[in-house]
């Protein structure tokens, strides 16, 4: 029953709406079928059932016998009411004591059971049975015979028994015939009914399908799409209410890309202002540090902390200059044949990490890669893992055959605890930070947002997750000949500040 059901799921619905309304269709044609089938056999053997009764009672009523009763007189009996049986000839048995005689060559019937005999004899009107043998259907009746006239005088019992077997084999053909011409308009009715099921099923799936493809165009980012309003039904109010959805939701998206439109305008703006001073200000606080020492150790104190947080500044300045490009689609990869464990040992010597991390680099990979920016992912993942994690940090580095293509795999893996659950899935985000007590860490909380970025740009994934053995590792996977598209048009980074 499982299966049938999870079958019929994946029918489809116009077929499924057509087998419902055949399905009623042939319930209702069974059904009234079967009622006039019963009620008519009923009436079409009432009525042969009643003529036989009504007849026998007649022809019993008339004969004039004489008792004693011989085996001839009996069998001139049999004869004489057997002639006059109606709708269909009789068989006639009768009975008078030990003496049996009837119509036919056998004295008496196998079809004459001992209860017809036995309520034939108790009642003086007579009773009858309806009985079937070998598939053939007949009647049975048996009356006695009595003395004197009926409504004139009291009647006597004469001891005279007769039953009389009717066969009710035109009946059943009747009734047979009727169930033959019922079933040989079943097909046909079926036929016919198919052209109003497919219509029904056309009318209630046009707007079902009106849906789905607006539905769908909508997922695809057409808010304006909306569908037509036909009629007055739930199908109808169904359209309606998507139309106003659609409406709604075009709306709201309209005002949250105006609304982060000018946040990244903003964004973009108030990182472009800040340079200027930032630069200035690095600059006086280089001059300060290399003073640093010969002022007091308060001075001192004041001026390495001035000095740590301008360079604080200036990294998260740059880095939202890198988003705004991101979001503006302003970024563009400028992409050369690299070997690619090369290009990692300089990032790693250039920062002074060589004795923090173990390396597995092998030679003669080689990739088209942007260098500035796949710079930037591995000191983003190194660099987080150093801080966050713990040394040794192992960068590894292999090709992979990928049914997409050949793929160049970079992993860095930590020796730290590892990332909490709650923290994978938001790995990623914009300024989020595992741990709130670092919120005054060096990090902008951008590092992870912006290697995701440029790994995106250059085709790639790159993911999170926990190793195995302990630690974090984080994995990029990058093609080894990235696509080479345009820019995507965008908002372009103003230079101007907005007033």
């Amino acid at each position: 029953m499982i299966r049938a059901l999870k079958r019929l799921g994946r029918i489809g619905l116009r077929a499924r709406l057509v087998a419902a309304f055949l399905l009623v269709a042939v319930i209702a044609a069974g059904t009234t079928a079967t009622l006039i089938y019963q009620e008519a056999r009923s009436a079409i053997l009432q009525q042969a059932q009643d003529t036989a009764v009504d007849q026998l009672r007649e022809q019993i009523g008339a004969q004039k016998v004489e008792l004693p009763m011989t085996r001839e007189s009996l069998r001139q009996l049999s004869l004489t009411v057997g002639r006059q049986g109606k709708p269909h000839p009789w068989y006639v048995y009768a009975e008078y004591g030990t003496l049996r005689a009837s119509n036919v060559s056998q004295p008496t019937s196998a079809l004459l059971s001992e209860d017809l005999r036995r309520r034939a004899g108790a009642n003086p009107h007579g009773t009858f049975q309806r009985v079937v043998k070998d598939g053939r259907p007949w009647l049975t009746m048996g009356m006695p015979v009595r003395l004197g006239k009926e409504g004139m005088q009291p009647t006597q019992p004469s001891g005279i028994m007769v039953y009389a077997v009717m066969p009710l084999n035109a009946e059943e053909d009747t009734v047979q015939a009727m169930v033959n011409a019922a079933r040989d308009g079943a097909l046909p009715a079926l036929a016919i009914a198919l052209v109003p099921a497919l219509l029904a099923a056309r009318s209630v799936l046009r707007p079902v399908r009106d849906l789905r493809r607006a539905a769908s165009s909508m997922g695809k980012g057409r808010l304006d799409t909306r569908i037509e309003v036909k009629g007055s039904d739930e199908l109808a109010d169904l359209a309606w209410t998507f139309n106003e959805s659609a409406r709604e939701l075009e709306r709201s998206v309209e005002e949250l890309q105006k609304a982060e439109a000018r946040a990244r305008r903003f964004a973009a703006d108030v990182s472009h202002e800040l340079r200027t001073p930032l630069a200035g200000m690095l600059a006086v606080t280089e001059v300060l540090d290399e003073d640093a020492d010969r002022l007091d150790p308060d001075t001192a104190a004041a001026v390495r902390l001035v000095s740590a947080e301008t360079g604080k500044l200036a990294t998260l300045v740059d880095d939202l200059m890198e988003i705004s490009r991101f979001d503006a689609k302003a970024a563009a990869l400028n992409l050369d044949e690299v070997d690619v464990a090369e290009t990692i040992a300089k990032t790693l010597q250039r920062r002074r990490w060589e004795e923090e991390v173990v390396v597995e680099l092998p030679d003669g990979i080689r990739a088209m890669l942007d260098p500035r920016r796949f710079d930037i992912v591995v000191a983003n993942l190194v660099g987080n893992a150093l801080r966050h994690g713990a040394a040794p940090v192992r960068v590894t580095l292999r090709t992979e055959e990928l049914p997409e293509g050949p793929r160049v795999v970079t992993e860095v893996h930590d020796s730290g605890p590892g990332l909490a659950p709650d923290v994978l899935p938001h790995i990623f985000d914009r300024f989020f930070k595992a741990d709130a007590a670092r919120t005054r860490s060096v990090g902008s909380g951008l590092g992870l947002a912006i290697t995701l970025e440029n790994v995106r740009l250059h085709g790639g994934t790159v993911r999170a997750a926990n190793h195995p053995d302990g630690g974090a590792v984080f994995t990029v996977v990058l093609p080894l000949r990235p696509p080479v598209a345009e820019p995507l048009p965008g908002e372009m980074l103003s230079a101007e500040p907005v007033s």
